[in-house]
Parts: structure tokens; sequence; C-alpha cells
């Protein structure tokens, strides 16, 4: 059939098309549907709109029976293509990531996941990437088996969440040991058109302990250095921390150990 869906046209909807046929910011492709129509509702048949319009004889019969079913609205848009449908969704691929493990293996690879899944490696990889998953990673922990850490956990979160009256509170960190290094040989510095230099070997002087009391209250730290790191040393410093210590104040103590 020549002629095609019979196309008439009510006043409005020749505006409407005269419009976008003269507009200058109208893109080619709603151009070239409201010409179709137009040459249509003249009486023009479709072989003869597609010579004119440099087309297929198929878009126009496509077009022209839109119109005719939906009016202006119905050529201002492409319909939605019928391209191949995912075949899963990212809550699936987080729920395998997340709650299960494969065999043989400590946790999934893109590669892996996708083949289990029967999707490219490159969707797992986006879907970790959108929802901060590396699985690569593992960060390890180690929860005290004594029987008193609950006790021992809220008297020390108490002490900064609500200290005591007439008391003071501070947190006692040792560091040891502590190397004294220096390069072998001093370097030079950095200067226009060269880079700083320095050696690549050390010479050591020795070791030592640091220990050190930070009041909480007002950042006020005590510290001690000591040749070496016994409990000889550690009484010593605790010992300090009392001398400095208002007489009339109790000392609470959060003790670090590295």
């Amino acid at each position: 059939m020549n002629q095609g869906t019979p196309i008439k046209l009510a006043d409005e909807q020749r505006n409407e098309l005269d419009r976008r046929v003269r507009s200058q910011t109208m893109d080619a492709r709603s151009v070239r549907r409201a010409r179709i129509v137009l040459l249509a509702a003249d009486g023009v048949g479709n072989h003869e709109i597609a010579r004119r319009l440099e087309i297929s004889r198929g878009r126009v019969i496509a077009w022209r029976g839109r119109f005719a079913l939906g009016g202006v609205a119905a050529i201002e848009s492409d319909l939605p293509r019928s391209g191949r449908k995912p075949t899963i969704d990212a809550s699936e691929v987080m729920r395998v990531t997340t709650q299960t493990t494969p065999e043989g293996a400590s946790h999934w690879s893109t590669r892996k996941l996708a083949a289990k899944l029967g999707i490219s490696d490159t969707t797992v990889l986006k879907v970790w990437q959108a929802n901060g998953l590396k699985p690569h990673l593992v960060k390890t922990l180690k929860v005290s088996r004594d029987p008193k850490l609950v006790k021992k956990l809220e008297g020390i979160v108490g002490l900064y969440m609500s200290p005591p009256e007439h008391a003071l509170v501070r947190r006692c960190d040792e560091k040891s040991p502590v190397q004294a290094l220096d390069r072998t040989q001093p370097g030079l510095p950095l200067k226009k058109g060269r880079a700083a230099t320095m050696t690549h070997d050390y010479k050591r002087n020795g070791t030592t302990t640091l220990f050190a009391a930070l009041n909480v209250l007002d950042g006020q730290v005590i510290a001690q250095c000591q040749p070496r790191h016994r409990h000889i040393e550690w009484l010593q410093f605790l010992r300090q921390i009392n001398r400095e210590t208002p007489k009339d104040k109790d000392l609470h103590l959060d003790c670090q150990s590295q």
C-alpha cells in the first residue's frame, strides 16, 4: 500500500508540525518526523516521502502509523529498545560476594564470580566499585579472652565520658625500641635541576625506650626516655607520674603497650 495510513490534521496539529519544521534548534530526527506527517497529510505516498527525505519506506510507514495512533506526542521520542535484559541484578552480586565464598578460595575474584553468575567480570567490578566492596582486602582482629574485659572496657570508657571528680586521667603509652638512625654520609640538598640525595644505608646509634603520659584534660605530657625496656624502667616512670601529679587528685591511668 503506497498511500499508507490516512492522515488528517487539525489546525493546531499542523501549526505545531510547521513550527517544528521551521525550527532552528529542533534536532534533525524530530524535524524529519514532522515532515513525514505533513507530507502524508498532503496525500503524498510512502514511496515518494521516502524518496524526498532519503529514508526507508519502512520508517515512513512506522512514523505515520504512530502519529495516527497517538498524535504529535507519539512522534516526540523513540520507542524503548528491546535489547537483551540483564540476567542478574546488583543485589544478587552483592549477596553472593558478601555471604558466600568460592570453593577452594578465601574470597571471590571478579572472574570467578562472573563465571558463577553467568555475567561479565566487568559487570561484577562495576557493582563492587559502586558499593565499595573489596573482597581481596582483609582486616585482622583479635578479641580478648579476658573474662573481665567488659568490666575493664566500661571502666576505661567511663573515665573519658564522665571523669570522676577530684581526679586526673592520664593516658600512658610506651614505644620500644626507638632506633636512633642516621645516614652513613650527609646528603646533598634539593636545588634547581637536581633532586635531593641520600645514601641507601644507615648507621645505627643504639635504641631507646620512650614512655609518655598524656593529661587528657589539658594536654600536658610527662615523658621519659630509658636505655632499656624492663619493669624497672616502667616503675621509675610511674613514680615520676605520681610525683608530678597533685596530691589532692586521684590518679587514673589508661596504659597502652606496643
